[in-house]
């Protein structure tokens, strides 16, 4: 396993993608951040704008959770898209242990990025904050684990998801279309009177419940009905549950199908 471990780790570190993507992911984060830290520095600071700035707007667009995760489709895409699987393989024959090398080395580096972009907003909220938020208390107190537990299961989902379609492409669709289109017209749509019936399906749409993770208040149904969504830690299991599926049917296929 150590072998599979240091493989992925020299993988990861030399591709110059991996520095672009992080770099990217950082700068918007810090960007937004910086942008509401100082928009807000003569006003009292409340939870939600708290929760913008440490999250570097993820409430609103997960930029970083979407790079991270564009790191883990790399990491099983690249190989099936430039010709490496095979080689890779011959080094490392034993797919399980391959695999889980690759989740594993892709989500300790999610959770790193992802602590360092939180220090990083929360010391530029500082220089701007007129009343210091309490970030041991409810809702930031679960926001911020609540943030790190997402950006990484994003992670592990883009690396199920190019070993399940075995390359880019594909991958980058569902991670894009599903959580931007597909979820946002399944919610609109259960405000008709006529597809209400939806309405109890939503709390297990897993991008949407993933989102639960780092809400800083309740659900709001603009203006809509009011339905019951699943509280923060299991509306996360429900994206939880939706990654491990995924990485099962990945795992699996990856074990049966010829390199």
């Amino acid at each position: 396993m150590s072998s599979a471990l240091r493989f992925e780790w020299v993988r990861l570190r030399t591709l110059r993608s991996t520095y672009w993507l992080i770099g990217i992911g950082l700068l918007l984060t810090t960007a937004i951040a910086f942008g509401v830290a100082f928009a807000t520095r003569n006003d009292l600071i409340t939870a939600e704008d708290a929760g913008i700035i440490v999250t570097g707007g993820a409430e609103l667009a997960p930029f970083l959770a979407i790079f991270l995760a564009i790191i883990g489709i790399f990491a099983t895409g690249h190989e099936y898209r430039h010709g490496t699987i095979q080689p890779t393989l011959t080094a490392i024959p034993q797919r399980t242990r391959l695999l889980l090398a690759k989740v594993l080395m892709v989500a300790i580096t999610a959770a790193v990025i992802t602590v360092v972009s939180v220090a990083i907003n929360i010391g530029l909220g500082s220089l701007y904050w007129q009343n210091a938020p309490d970030l041991g208390a409810e809702p930031l107190s679960e926001v911020i684990p609540g943030y790190v537990v997402f950006v990484v299961l994003y992670a592990i989902l883009g690396v199920a998801l190019g070993q399940l379609f075995r390359g880019v492409p594909s991958a980058l669709v569902i991670l894009l279309v599903v959580p931007l289109i597909v979820e946002t017209l399944i919610a609109a749509l259960s405000l008709w009177s006529a597809l209400d019936w939806l309405q109890p399906a939503l709390k297990f749409l897993p991008f949407s419940a993933g989102a639960r993770l780092i809400a800083t208040g309740p659900y709001d149904a603009n203006g809509g009905p009011e339905f019951d969504f699943l509280g923060r830690w299991e509306s996360g299991g429900v994206f939880a549950a939706f990654v491990a599926i995924i990485l099962a049917v990945g795992w699996y296929l990856f074990k049966k199908r010829d390199a």
